[in-house]
């Protein structure tokens, strides 16, 4: 079975999708662990599932690298085929991206490459947008940078407010999420293959 570590640091609702879906018979991955930066709301779904967690916090640690090598170090033990950020909001560090590249992949609120960072949402609203959506990349060095798999466009409507379109988007992303990690895992999508586009 396609085994997938997912790392989230809030409430996990893209986690909850994938551990909801993963419990289908014909569902061809599985959630082997739940990792994290702190402790958050999102660990009680992994708990409720059975699935095994860890907190790796950044504050624990001198240095990003130090903290990067430790997240790497707590991911391993599971030999993940696949690592999901799914609401992770920490940038790793290039020798973590290095580690477990290219089958990292991000969970991101904006049709990349516009509104990388940690603000798409508002940032989208700020700059007018009429049509957004949610991203699904494989991980690199950069912010939001690397190669796209897969996006869907979500409209923003007049008077949207930063967490009316976030909840519409949030409904594409878990979808995307499903699709995409189902389609990874059927070697529909070759990872190897995008990241050297």
């Amino acid at each position: 079975m396609y085994s997938v570590v997912v790392l989230i640091s809030g409430s996990g609702s893209n986690l909850r999708a994938l551990l909801e879906a993963a419990t289908a018979a014909d569902y061809p991955a599985r959630v082997v662990a739940v990792g994290a930066d702190r402790e958050c709301d999102g660990l009680i779904h992994a708990d409720e599932f059975g699935i095994p967690t860890f907190v790796v916090d950044p504050a624990a640690f001198s240095s990003r690298e130090e903290w990067g090598s430790a997240l790497v170090g707590a991911i391993e033990p599971w030999q993940p085929d696949l690592v999901l950020c799914a609401g992770f909001m920490r940038i790793l560090p290039a020798s973590a991206v290095a580690a477990l590249y290219p089958r990292l992949i991000n969970m991101h609120p904006a049709l990349l490459p516009l509104y990388p960072g940690a603000h798409a949402v508002r940032d989208a609203l700020a700059d007018g947008a009429i049509v957004t959506g949610a991203t699904i990349h494989v991980v690199d060095e950069g912010v939001d940078t690397g190669p796209v798999i897969r996006a869907r466009e979500v409209a923003v409507h007049p008077g949207d407010s930063e967490s009316s379109l976030h909840e519409r988007i949030k409904v594409e992303e878990r979808q995307l999420i499903v699709e995409t990690v189902a389609d990874i895992a059927r070697e529909r999508i070759d990872l190897e293959e995008i990241s050297r586009q």
